[in-house]
């Protein structure tokens, strides 16, 4: 067995061995706004959910030399920003997203997705989307060095929005209805494949 003490890669090196490690990965589509009023679009997938009353999600924004994600400086003057679960359909269009743009360029005009109105916040949504949910900033943690660490950002669920086609009875959801895209490494992605059941032990 390989064995590798952090401290002493790169951080290159890390970020390999953790999303090749650490699969698959669910990715959150966020839409975000500046004070201004200009949108942005992004996909992550350092995340997942952590709290469940209140429902709560985080992301996890990385900076590069000091430089801080337009959806996290977004997030922080705003308070407001909308995960979208990315999936079979959606996928091909949410990675044009994904392209180093300035932060007044709208990624969204590199798609075909439409925005639609939020309820609960200023930020709108995207029609495509089989589930989104309206998000309230909690708080954004800064992790690691001010160079080249991150932003744990965790977001307060305050409006869910579930397509018809993959809502069950009893607030349920339809896993091969949504048809989930999970990251794994490099350009790599995964479908949700085959799927097994284990019963929980209940002593």
């Amino acid at each position: 067995m390989k064995k590798f003490k952090a401290d002493t890669l790169t951080k290159k090196q890390n970020y390999k061995l953790l999303s090749g490690s650490v699969i698959p990965r669910p990715i959150a589509f966020v839409t975000s706004q500046d004070k201004e009023g200009r949108l942005n679009a992004a996909p992550f997938s350092f995340f997942n959910v952590v709290n469940s009353a209140p429902p709560m999600i985080m992301i996890s924004t990385g900076r590069s030399e000091g430089k801080r994600k337009d959806t996290s400086l977004n997030i922080e003057e705003t308070a407001s920003f909308v995960v979208h679960i990315t999936d079979e359909a959606t996928v091909e269009q949410i990675n044009q997203t994904a392209a180093p743009l300035i932060r007044n360029q709208n990624e969204l005009e590199r798609t075909n997705l439409n925005c639609v109105d939020s309820e609960l916040v200023s930020v709108p949504g995207i029609e495509q989307a089989k589930i989104r949910m309206e998000c309230k900033l909690d708080r954004i943690i800064p992790l690691g060095d001010s160079q080249e660490g991150s932003d744990l950002i965790i977001g307060e669920v305050v409006m869910f929005h579930i397509d018809e086609s993959v809502y069950f009875e009893d607030s349920k959801i339809d896993a091969d209805a949504l048809s989930a895209v999970a990251r794994l490494a490099g350009n790599d992605y995964a479908s949700l494949g085959n799927k097994f059941t284990i019963e929980r032990p209940m002593e």
